[in-house]
């Protein structure tokens, strides 16, 4: 029961949301064998004023053991 969490800047219009969720369903489904029914997707739009304290420090910074891809960034640097 895959659940995927995608946290981004305001601005991408809902059919690139929904073009997004659908494509990272397929992954999902292909990569993990699993059913389509089973995949969920949640978008967060988050501001960019807001990132570092919402998104950078509890999911990236506090978590980093727990990713799979790091990001090439640090806005408290």
């Amino acid at each position: 029961m895959p659940h995927i969490s995608v946290k981004l800047y305001p601005g991408r219009s809902e059919q690139q949301k929904v073009q997004l969720a659908e494509q990272i369903v397929k992954d999902v489904v292909s990569i993990l064998e699993c059913g389509e029914e089973s995949v969920s997707v949640a978008i967060e739009e988050i501001k960019p004023g807001d990132w570092a304290e919402q998104v950078y420090k509890p999911d990236i910074l506090n978590h980093s053991k727990k990713l799979y891809k790091q990001p090439g960034y640090n806005p408290f640097q």
